[in-house]
């Protein structure tokens, strides 16, 4: 696990330039004193400060409220019935389902990830109240670098629909880490159950191969609105979806606008994946190294 964590930054050979979200200034002080992954804010409590330093995430309850959850789940709809055509959006479809089988609307797309080219969608990340917490922890000057509006399918007996433990920074060729949060939302009620990791998963899931299953786990239960702010070396991952109906989230990461790009080979894995998907959905030469 120890060299695991030392070998989190890379480099992929593209990036895609992040999404300004925020560049006015706040009261959000540089990071002092005895805290190193949050700054001082009057939006966090001491009490949610230290929570957030000693366990690398905090869930703030009912904080989106669910005027907008719907209108999310409304564009999510449009754009699995191909009613709205946002440029740049990734789909992701159900592996349960069969190539040749046809499956309508949102049944058949498990998440949807670029939105930020969608104005509707794109608003979540520009929530004030959204917002106030993820500059209490990276700063004001802050860039979306990835987002994401995930629609969980009922697991069909394959496990198809779980998430293995791991990393989100794997998947960001940045640094420092501490300049990068997740802001994840429910869009309705979650309950917990107990993930099983046996067997494959799917492309650009990349889990924790030395994680030992013994380790003591935190088991969140949210309602629709609840949001976990969280770090991206923190490990985490999710069970199938053992519940006949889709869970949906939406999410965001964050960056200061300072970060910088890591030079190192340590994910060329998941570059090679990135780099062959945008080749295959943009129909664009693939440049030799």
């Amino acid at each position: 696990m120890a060299a695991r964590l030392k070998t989190l930054f890379g480099h992929i050979q593209e990036h895609k330039t992040p999404t300004d979200v925020s560049t006015v200034l706040t009261h959000a002080s540089p990071y002092t004193g005895i805290y190193k992954y949050t700054l001082n804010s009057p939006r966090l409590t001491e009490k949610q400060r230290q929570f957030y330093e000693d366990n690398g995430y905090l869930v703030i309850e009912k904080l989106v409220p669910a005027y907008s959850l719907q209108k999310y789940r409304e564009r999510f709809e449009q754009i699995c019935k191909k009613e709205v055509v946002v440029p740049g959006l990734t789909i992701m479809r159900d592996i349960a389902i069969s190539k040749d089988e046809f499956v309508p609307g949102q049944k058949a797309v498990t998440k949807i990830q670029d939105f930020q080219l969608d104005e509707e969608l794109f608003e979540y990340c520009k929530l004030p109240e959204v917002l106030d917490y993820v500059e209490a922890i990276v700063g004001s000057n802050i860039k979306a670098i990835h987002t994401m509006l995930i629609n969980k399918p009922p697991d069909p007996g394959r496990k198809t629909s779980r998430q293995p433990m791991h990393q989100d920074l794997h998947y960001f060729p940045m640094k420092p880490a501490e300049k990068i949060v997740c802001s994840w939302t429910a869009m309705q009620k979650l309950i917990h159950d107990y993930p099983e990791w046996e067997g494959g998963v799917n492309l650009m899931y990349h889990g924790v191969r030395d994680y030992d299953p013994s380790m003591p786990r935190s088991y969140l239960e949210m309602e629709a609105g609840d949001t976990v702010f969280f770090h991206p070396l923190l490990i985490h991952g999710s069970g199938r979806n053992r519940t006949k109906g889709f869970r949906k989230s939406i999410s965001s990461h964050y960056a200061s606008s300072d970060i910088e790009f890591a030079e190192q080979d340590s994910q060329s894995t998941i570059s090679e994946e990135v780099l062959n998907l945008v080749v295959k959905q943009y129909k664009v030469p693939r440049e030799q190294r």
